[in-house]
């Protein structure tokens, strides 16, 4: 289905006079160091096939904005799900409360960029309502088909469009719309009464079509039947302190917990982080470069430009295993006499924005990976991870496995269960022994969460070797 003009999200065309909700936000951020406002529509759907029958379909939709002023480390925010002239300036009275006096200088507007990392089309439109049902159906029964140990399929589709616009004091008119897509699949089987689990999934910035194709869903399907299958001849995983080898992809995202949130500005600003007072400074093993790179075209995580009208970019954060930036928004680098990195970034229009990550990841180096693992004489092969827990202040984590294989004499043995890989942050990059040349990255179904505000994400890595992990299990 082609989108016709009247589908737009236009505010200024259609809920407010553009020169006087700027006028309005002039007034509110007099005397201020910064502030915008920003305007969101967001519609998204939802459907949930499981245990053979389709348990949800859902449709949300939602709009509103965000008024901000900003002075030194203060900000005020109002917002409102109500796009009218009588709201905004109900929210200008609250949001102007920040600046009292004033006496700030306005911070210059953020460059305008011309790049579009991905499609402004709806992902919702192009296949109907039974279509969607009918591949959730077919996905059942293919995973039935496949082996008959299978007792339960459970297949989630979802699809989204955000439209920002965003406004700036000085009249600068921001516009950008997200598209989101994911298809996730959990099987479970059951073998002499035993059963087990296996899950895959993701998705991107694109339009349905892409995981909507056979080829596609039957590879997930197929996929995570196998980790289930894998998981049926599990051991108990060992304990204690040994190497682990990190697969490629996915695993990335103990480098996004451990480390990444340990580079975002507020924390070091504040001095909060590990990773606090040490710029410039060798903090990881040398070989190590990890980038945080919003401009990926169709990535998760990507965005053209971030949350306060900031073109995204690819930063460099650690270089050679030297601490060399902080992914930054607009007021944590200003405070802090930086360039802001185009970070920033808010849940919606009931946020403020603050520095998040949008797609982390390590660049790949020289070793071969079977050479990596085969260099491990006793640890764990770690290749899928469910969740995990980090402390930013001391960069402690604990993540837990969902496929993870004991290794001996570099001999990949029986897969393990119940393995958790527990140390820290600051510790582990040190300690990385070796990189391979497989860098990838995930299949598109990070979220992050900080401080009550979620955000899609990407991770990625290549194989690692980290030494000195600890190991929780539950091997006698």
């Amino acid at each position: 289905m082609i989108r016709t003009i009247s589908d737009d999200f236009r505010p200024f065309d259609t809920k407010l006079d553009r020169d006087q909700a700027l006028k309005i936000l002039q007034n509110a951020t007099n005397g201020a160091d910064d502030g915008e406002l920003f305007l969101e529509r967001k519609r998204g759907e939802i459907f949930v096939f499981d245990d053979s029958r389709l348990k949800t379909a859902s449709y949300d939709a939602s709009e509103g904005f965000g008024l901000r002023a900003v002075k030194g480390e203060t900000a005020g925010y109002a917002h409102a799900t109500e796009i009218s002239e009588q709201a905004l300036l109900r929210a200008s009275e609250t949001a102007r409360l920040a600046i009292g006096a004033g006496g700030g200088t306005l911070a210059a507007a953020p460059q305008a960029t011309n790049q579009k990392l991905y499609s402004d089309a709806d992902p919702m439109q192009g296949f109907t309502f039974p279509a969607k049902v009918e591949l959730l159906r077919e996905i059942d029964a293919f995973a039935r088909d496949l082996d008959t140990r299978v007792v339960q399929v459970s297949a989630t589709l979802a699809a989204s469009h955000q439209e920002v616009a965003i406004l700036r004091p000085d009249g600068t008119l921001v516009t950008d719309d997200r598209p989101m897509t994911r298809l996730n699949v959990s099987v479970i089987i059951e073998q002499n009464g035993k059963r087990e689990s296996g899950s895959v999934g993701g998705g991107g910035r694109y339009m349905l079509d892409g995981l909507m194709a056979h080829e596609h869903w039957q590879g997930l399907v197929r996929e995570a039947l196998r980790i289930a299958v894998v998981n049926l001849d599990a051991e108990p995983a060992p304990a204690g302190v040994m190497d682990v080898v990190l697969g490629p992809g996915w695993p990335g995202i103990l480098l996004h917990e451990a480390i990444g949130h340990g580079l975002e500005g507020d924390f070091n600003r504040k001095k909060t982080s590990a990773f606090a007072g040490l710029m410039d400074q060798q903090i990881a093993a040398k070989g190590v470069t990890v980038l945080d790179d919003g401009t990926i075209p169709d990535r998760r995580g990507s965005i053209t430009v971030d949350d306060e009208g900031t073109p995204s970019a690819k930063n460099v954060l650690i270089e050679d295993g030297v601490l060399v930036g902080y992914m930054q928004d607009r007021q944590n680098a200003r405070l802090m006499g930086v360039k802001p990195t185009g970070n920033g970034r808010r849940q919606s229009y009931a946020h403020t924005p603050m520095p998040r990550m949008t797609n982390t990841y390590m660049l790949g180096g020289n070793a071969e990976p079977e050479a990596i693992v085969n260099d491990l004489k006793d640890g764990i092969y770690a290749v899928g991870f469910g969740g995990g827990q980090v402390d930013i202040t001391n960069g402690k984590f604990v993540f837990s496995c969902t496929e993870a294989y004991r290794v001996k004499d570099g001999v990949v043995g029986a897969p393990v269960k119940g393995a958790t890989l527990i140390g820290d942050g600051a510790t582990a990059l040190k300690q990385i022994r070796a990189i391979g040349n497989d860098m990838a990255l995930d299949p598109g179904m990070g979220n992050c969460g900080k401080q009550g505000q979620w955000v899609p994400v990407g991770v990625g890595q290549p194989t690692l070797m980290i030494g000195g992990l600890t190991v929780g299990g539950s091997a006698a």
